[in-house]
């Protein structure tokens, strides 16, 4: 019998493999998928209180690992340890929410009376739901479906990115410290071929997918010859734009962060920024100050404020963008010698912050996905809007002003999924997310997000004959 292929994980601390597991062969992925539509047909009956019980205590046995979460995350991803806590609370934030707003959002709508008869339309758990998570946000990502694909009675086989596999297994460690039956939250480690696969299995009946464009459009075409929805949360090219009556100190502390956050590594941070040209200079001359302030290195030092990008190549990707765009123009402000473990052949990368950019460089219509932003300046509200609707990408869009009314007239202007007035690069549970154009389709969130995770069936009664 062959032996089973083995995933290693390479740390982007020092390049070293910090985790292997073999890959799921075949009869593993069968018993695996067999065991999930077992379970989800005994549980589709739970009562919702108790669906939520269940929520609660996973969620619980999560927060509880936190403080290894953060050092698990670090080795695997290279987000520096001080910040772990923060996505355990975000994945506890955006669970509870779920969990607490699943009855009512699931409730049966009910039809005006007509005498006679009975007309109501009922959401039914589709049933086995495949959630493909990336190694970014590895629980908050993945929480966005595990949970509410759960409390709206399916079950669910999870599949993080080779990057980040014992993200999985805490899903799975914790769904069974509080007492998840056997097989209603399963993970699987898989290659592209095992992914597809799955796709492919007529027990698969909905698949949640978080990645790149290209990987969103894999899993389109592995899923092309079935009838069931995949939701597909992709790339960004986000933008911020600053109006001459923003609160500056406010507009840089929030886009510096927005930009440099998980070294830049966000499908929702901000990798462009539109500034009005009477305050340009000074929201420049700011941000660059601040952002010289990080501290780069290893993400198991708790001084370090920004870590290693995911892996070497990476790191020379965002270079290459870098280094286009001053070969066609534009001027870089921060001087990498000034984060001396920054070194090219690594994944340790110096932020970077570029003005006289164009939409003629890459650094501003591609997504970068490392820690470098460009900043032009505009003359007005409607230049700012044609620069940021000049891309094929939409996910979030931010404005900073003190003028509501303004920000709201400019939002419906903007192609995007989330607009945001004065913050960026967060998700609040209570609000649909979602993108448009190549930022992918469907929606997770909110009361909404339960619309993707059942189907409507109507029942028309006929009370009297």
């Amino acid at each position: 019998m062959p032996m089973s292929k083995i995933q290693k994980t390479i740390s982007p601390i020092d390049g070293s493999v910090c985790v292997e597991r073999p890959l799921a062969e075949p009869p593993e992925i069968e018993a695996t998928l067999d065991r999930a539509r077992a379970a989800q047909r005994a549980f589709r009956k739970t009562p919702f209180a108790d669906r939520a019980r269940l929520i609660h205590a996973f969620v619980d046995a999560m927060v509880d690992r936190t403080d290894a979460i953060a050092e698990e995350l670090a080795r695997q991803m290279g987000r520096p340890v001080r910040y772990g806590a923060g996505e355990v609370r975000g994945f506890e934030e955006r669970a509870r929410h779920m969990a607490d707003i699943a009855e009512a959002s699931l409730a049966d709508i009910e039809i005006p009376e007509r005498a006679g008869f009975h007309r109501f339309i009922r959401r039914e758990p589709l049933g086995l739901v495949f959630v493909v998570a990336p190694w970014n946000y590895p629980f908050l990502t993945a929480v966005n479906a595990v949970v509410p694909a759960l409390m709206a009675g399916n079950s669910v086989v999870l599949k993080h990115s080779a990057q980040t596999p014992l993200v999985a297994e805490r899903f799975t460690e914790a769904a069974a410290t509080a007492g998840f039956p056997e097989g209603l939250l399963q993970h699987l480690h898989l290659d592209h071929a095992g992914v597809a696969r799955v796709i492919g299995d007529p027990r698969t009946d909905f698949v949640a997918f978080t990645g790149s464009v290209e990987g969103g459009r894999s899993v389109h075409r592995a899923a092309a010859d079935r009838f069931i929805a995949c939701g597909l949360e992709l790339g960004g090219k986000d933008p911020g734009y600053v109006r001459p009556d923003a609160d500056l100190p406010h507009a840089i502390e929030t886009l510096v962060d927005g930009s440099f956050f998980n070294s830049g590594q966000s499908c929702c941070g901000i990798e462009r920024i539109y500034v009005h040209r009477d305050v340009v200079d000074e929201f420049v001359e700011g941000f660059v100050q601040l952002t010289r302030q990080y501290v780069l290195g290893d993400p198991l030092d708790p001084e370090t404020t920004l870590g290693p990008v995911v892996r070497a190549s990476a790191a020379e990707y965002v270079r290459r963008h870098i280094e286009a765009a001053v070969a066609a123009g534009a001027r870089a402000l921060v001087d990498e010698a000034g984060f001396p473990n920054s070194e090219a052949g690594t994944a340790y990368l110096a932020p970077q912050v570029l003005v006289d950019v164009t939409h003629d460089m890459e650094v501003m219509t591609e997504e970068t996905f490392g820690p470098v932003v460009g900043i032009m300046a505009v003359d007005d509200d409607d230049e700012a809007i044609r620069l940021m609707n000049d891309s094929r990408y939409g996910l979030t869009a931010s404005v900073f002003t003190r003028d509501a009314d303004a920000a709201i007239s400019i939002g419906d202007q903007v192609e995007t999924g989330t607009w945001f007035m004065n913050r960026c690069d967060y998700l609040d549970p209570a609000l649909a997310w979602t993108g448009v154009k190549d930022s992918g389709r469907g929606c997770t969130l909110s009361s909404v997000g339960y619309e993707h995770l059942t189907r409507p069936k109507s029942f028309h009664l006929k009370v009297e004959v």
